[in-house]
This record gives structure tokens, sequence and C-alpha cells, in this order.
């Protein structure tokens, strides 16, 4: 957020809010139906988020109902079947774009064709090429047809890609509904790790606007989430997972319950320890399943405006839909404690073998 935005908001509300999502008790009850949307490929925390997805579906607290993927790259998908099999849930159904954007392999989604000893593969899965998984859009748009009305919660840690062209879509054989219209009736919340709201300070302490990756690598479909998209967004910044850095640690000693984990093995080739990644996705899954846990403080309400060369600006209104996270003071530690214990817990059932 640019400064003078910042001090609008500060001058309007005078404090920021705590976070609250849920006005009734209900919506606390029943697991949060969270459809996952990621570029995972392009940094080890999106593999991360997913196993916090799943260690959260593991205790009740929410269900996965898609992954869609913005990274437009076959082994994305078939690296995220691995995954969700590793946890016992390689039923779930996965959705890819065609967008030519981050096409390339990536460090790590080579770990969906790497084999044992054996010739069989390390990580089983289904499957074996994003070539082979229908297009976003008509997962997204199946996902939310079956939905209860103002359920479902988006997880976007990717592009906009796929939120965008979801708005656009017409009605078809899976709901009469536009894209828009399903949003509006199904969808409760975006949490989107996306942007940045202060300023932050590079390899000489020197601070600067940052134009956030996930913006900056399709700004006119962050523009159309940011001005078109009907429902709340909650806005994890740059600055987030950057103050909540994930402790190298945990990947060489909370992982070793089986001889090959997808999660630390990602990590590892992304960058190896010693190295602690920032938590960016990691946070968005988090307060999009437990939003009242009060890890995290909201800006008041507003409205972010993505600028064409992907700086994005938070507006201060009493009637926005818009907000982004902050860290309460002395409170980093307990989240990052969170989000270790959660990425790290062992899978509910067995990982299946190598076939």
């Amino acid at each position: 957020m640019k400064a003078a935005s910042f001090v609008v908001a500060l001058i309007t509300f005078g404090v920021m809010f705590p976070l609250v999502a849920c006005s009734t008790a209900s919506c606390q009850d029943a697991p949060v139906p969270i459809i996952f949307d990621t570029d995972i490929g392009n940094d080890c925390d999106d593999v991360l988020a997913l196993g916090m997805i799943h260690a959260l579906q593991s205790r009740g607290e929410c269900e996965l109902l898609a992954v869609t993927i913005t990274k437009d790259h076959p082994q994305a998908a078939a690296f995220t079947d691995a995954v969700n099999t590793f946890y016992g849930r390689g039923q779930i159904p996965i959705g890819v774009c065609d967008s030519g954007v981050t096409n390339h392999a990536g460090r790590f989604n080579v770990l969906a064709d790497a084999k044992d000893d054996s010739g069989h593969l390390r990580f089983p899965h289904d499957l074996r090429d994003g070539k082979q998984a229908p297009d976003a859009v008509s997962v997204l748009r199946k996902a939310l047809a079956d939905a209860k009305d103002h359920s479902v919660v988006i997880a976007q840690v990717g592009f906009s890609t796929n939120l965008a062209n979801l708005l656009d879509s017409p009605g078809d054989s899976i709901s009469p509904m536009s894209g828009n219209e399903l949003v509006r009736q199904k969808v409760r919340l975006v949490s989107a790790m996306a942007g940045a709201f202060t300023q932050i300070k590079n390899n000489k302490g020197q601070l600067y606007d940052h134009q956030e990756y996930n913006v900056k690598m399709d700004i006119p479909a962050a523009q159309k989430l940011a001005s078109q998209w009907p429902t709340p967004i909650w806005w994890s910044g740059f600055e987030i997972g950057k103050a909540l850095p994930y402790p190298h640690q945990s990947i060489l000693n909370d992982y070793d319950y089986v001889d090959h984990h997808p999660l630390s093995e990602a990590y590892t080739l992304y960058i190896p320890p010693p190295h602690d990644r920032p938590t960016w996705d990691l946070t968005s899954v988090l307060v999009a399943i437990r939003p009242d846990h009060h890890y995290f403080d909201l800006s008041p309400p507003g409205t972010v405006t993505v600028a064409d060369d992907s700086l994005t600006t938070f507006m201060a209104q009493a009637d926005g839909k818009h907000r982004y996270l902050i860290i309460p003071d002395g409170k980093a530690d307990r989240i990052t404690e969170a989000l270790v214990l959660l990425s790290s817990q062992p899978p509910s059932v067995s990982p299946e073998p190598s076939r």
C-alpha cells in the first residue's frame, strides 16, 4: 500500500480491526469448503500450503473441493496429484490453465516423475500429465455449482488468471449461471496471497514499493479480480509471509517419518536448507480456514486497486469489500508455530506404496 493510502486508512478509522469472519456459530462448526488456486512449481510455499490444507481436512476443519493451477506446465498438475495421493486424497479434481505464463517445469515439479530404485514412482499418482486434466474454469464451475450457497472459500495463492476467467465464463451444461453469478451465489470469501500493503526493505535496507510476483505475472487478471470480484477478498500481502519465515530445521527434522516426503523434497529442490523460506501462501490458507483463531488482524474495509505497473494501492472505504492482513504485535511466533505444525502433520492414512 502506498503511504498516502495508509494515512487515509488511519485517519478514517483510527484503529485496525480484529479478524472476524462469521456472524453465526454455525459457519464455524462445519468444515470449510475450500478451493486451492495455485501456481505450484514457482515456489515451495505452495506445496507447504497444500500440505496444510490436507492436515486441516484430517482435523475436520475443511474440505478440499478442488485444486486449480495457474502455472502452465503439465508437471504442475501431475505433482499436485502426487501430493494429494500422498495424503490419501488422490480423487480431488485438478484443473489447469492454458495461458503460457511460467510454462517452464519448475525446480521441484519433476518429482512427479521421480522413480525409486525399483523403477516405481517415488510418489504414486494417476494424473501423469497435466494435458489429461480438465480446464480450470470447468473445475471451478463444477465445484461451485455443487456447493451450498455462500459457503466456499477460495485460497488464491498464484496468479489471478483462473478466477478472472471464471468471472467471464458463460452458463453451460454444468450450470446455467454465468461465472459471476456462480461466484455471487456460492463464494463466501477469497483469501488471496497477492500485492504488498507496506513498503518493503531491499537488501540495502532501503524502503521501496514492491511489485508482487503473483500480481505482476498477470496484471490484467489481477485488475479484474480487484475491480470486479463480487465477494469479500482478504489480501495477504508480500510483507506478511516475508515476516514469517519457515524454519528450515523443520524441513530437516519434521518430515522424516517416511523415507520420501513430497513437501520436504520440494522445499529442498527449490532452495536447500539452511534457508528459511517466507510463508506467503501458507498465511492465506491459515486465515481462510481458521479466521476465528485471531492469528491476524484485518485492516479497515476498503478497496484495492492494481495499477498497470502491478503496484497495489489500498483506499479505506466503509463499504469496501477488501481488507489486508496485519500481524499483531507479539504474535509472529504463534503464527509460525501453527504453520509448521500443520504443514508437517503426517497424513491421516498411510501413504500409498510405490507402483
